[in-house]
């Protein structure tokens, strides 16, 4: 438990042990929480009625594989780690896991999909656990107004693995005397939670509707407003059942990005693959409606300044009335990030012309943080929000909507002949994202690719062939993978 209160459970549970009759030990290994490991904190009782007159229990200072009899997991990835460390085994080990993700930092910098599959967390955790109780924690902690510890302490009162009662454990949360209240509503949530767990099993068998994480649930279908309508009606008349769902959430993003016009234009260049095969139509939608709302300038400013973004803010940081909230925007926008929001003639002189980026280049040495929760820095990226009416005469939009074309060209002559290969085209528009540095790299290994596409026509395994190169385009940011799997071809 890395920075969630695993050093109050421990004491609760060492406080707990103590007055029912157990000698208790906890030690605990600092680690530095989802950046190589969480804190380890080890917990060893022993009953005081066993010990013999004059003696004392020898009680270990952290915990040995094969000989653990309760593991507490404070999120899903850090359940995995106790599987890997071996720490959970099926004849001996209760796991007691919230299924929530806090995406680790190798997670997040990954350039392509760095998650770990969740699912294959929870089908190892089930396996290895002789009792498995999962639910998620996180969400009932803040539903009750706590943290996540006394959730997980009413999960492992009700897990049966311990030998005291419910309302020893409500006991020990009172003699703490901090958050009492709240402490109690969480670690009830947590209790029936994990007695719901605990009898559904470690197949977890009817699980989905109590949002234990467990699973995959079903997307909610998305569903088009007024100013959307004829929009929608072309998406139902016009294109197979499969893709609908996907085009609807595409129609909506672009709409939002730009205005319904755009979001109809997007409908308009996928028109030419309503008839292809349903696995690259929807593919197709999905990159393409990532694509035409490249981020820039305007985008984030856009969203920076959203009352949606304060109110969520706010939320997350449990913001009271009696409190003032003071948000600090870190910018650095680059000459090339200014060109792109430019008028398409404007920029490309600001980019040529020595003079001007004599000039414009000296404020963008430095970073600056802007605070939106003031006036001034709130004006000054509504300001640049107010530019979306004039982004399709921007730099950036003309040259990304001849790429998008160019990238579509490919789809749709392949479509009919190399329908693998047109696959991965469409799937390789995921090197192409972010702004800056991380754009220019992704949009570099992009094109590489798309040069390869004369030879590859005509191999036989082209689709996989492709995908194989979009994975080393992915694997580092040196190129040093790509290099290797050109020179292979």
């Amino acid at each position: 438990m890395g920075g969630e209160g695993g050093g109050v459970l421990a004491d609760w549970l060492v406080d707990l042990a103590e007055h029912n009759g157990f000698v208790a030990q906890a030690t605990s290994v600092p680690g530095v929480a989802q950046r190589t490991g969480a804190t380890l904190y080890y917990i060893e009782m022993f009953p005081r009625d066993a010990v013999p007159p004059g003696a004392q229990p020898v009680l270990a200072l952290a915990p040995v594989p094969g000989e653990v009899d309760v593991v507490i997991a404070s999120e899903l990835m850090e359940a995995g780690r106790a599987l890997q460390r071996g720490l959970v085994t099926p004849a001996r080990t209760t796991l007691v896991a919230s299924t929530h993700r806090v995406y680790s930092m190798t997670e997040r910098t990954a350039m392509g999909d760095g998650r770990v599959d969740a699912d294959k967390l929870l089908q190892g955790a089930r396996a290895a656990a002789r009792r498995f109780v999962q639910a998620d924690f996180a969400q009932l902690a803040e539903q009750a107004g706590a943290p996540i510890t006394p959730a997980l302490c009413g999960a492992l009162a009700a897990s049966g693995a311990m030998p005291f009662t419910r309302e020893q454990f409500e006991e020990t949360i009172r003699r703490g005397g901090v958050g009492v209240e709240g402490s109690l509503r969480a670690f009830a949530a947590g209790f029936d939670a994990g007695l719901d767990s605990r009898l559904r099993g470690n197949d977890g068998k009817g699980r989905g509707k109590d949002g234990d994480g467990g699973g995959k649930s079903e997307a909610v279908a998305t569903r088009l407003g007024p100013r959307l309508a004829d929009l929608e009606t072309r998406i139902t008349a016009e294109f197979p059942a499969s893709a609908h769902a996907i085009l609807r959430a595409g129609v909506l993003r672009l709409a939002d990005y730009q205005d319904p016009p755009y979001a109809a234009q997007y409908l308009d260049r996928l028109a030419a693959l309503r008839d292809a095969a349903p696995e690259l139509l929807q593919d197709t939608a999905r990159h393409l409606a990532l694509w035409m709302s490249y981020e820039d300038a305007i985008r984030v400013a856009d969203l920076k300044t959203r009352r949606s973004r304060f109110a969520r803010v706010a939320s997350e940081v449990r913001l009271d009335g009696k409190q003032v909230l003071e948000i600090g925007e870190f910018m650095h926008p680059r000459l090339q990030e200014i060109a792109d929001i430019l008028p398409a003639g404007v920029g490309r002189w600001l980019l040529s012309s020595p003079f001007a980026r004599g000039v414009v280049q000296p404020f963008t040495r430095k970073g600056r943080v802007v605070r939106t929760s003031t006036l001034s820095g709130y004006l000054l990226l509504y300001a640049i929000a107010a530019l979306r009416p004039l982004r399709p005469r921007s730099l950036r939009f003309q040259q990304e909507q001849e790429r998008i074309a160019q990238w579509l060209a490919h789809i749709q002559r392949l479509a009919g002949t190399q329908p693998a290969l047109a696959l991965e085209v469409a799937r390789a528009q995921r090197l192409v994202k972010g702004y800056g540095d991380t754009h220019a790299r992704g949009w570099a290994s992009f094109e590489r690719l798309m040069a390869t596409l004369p030879r590859l026509e005509s191999s036989a395994d082209a689709g996989a062939r492709m995908r194989n190169l979009a994975q080393a385009a992915l694997a580092d940011e040196s190129g040093a993978a790509l290099e290797r799997e050109l020179a292979s071809l």
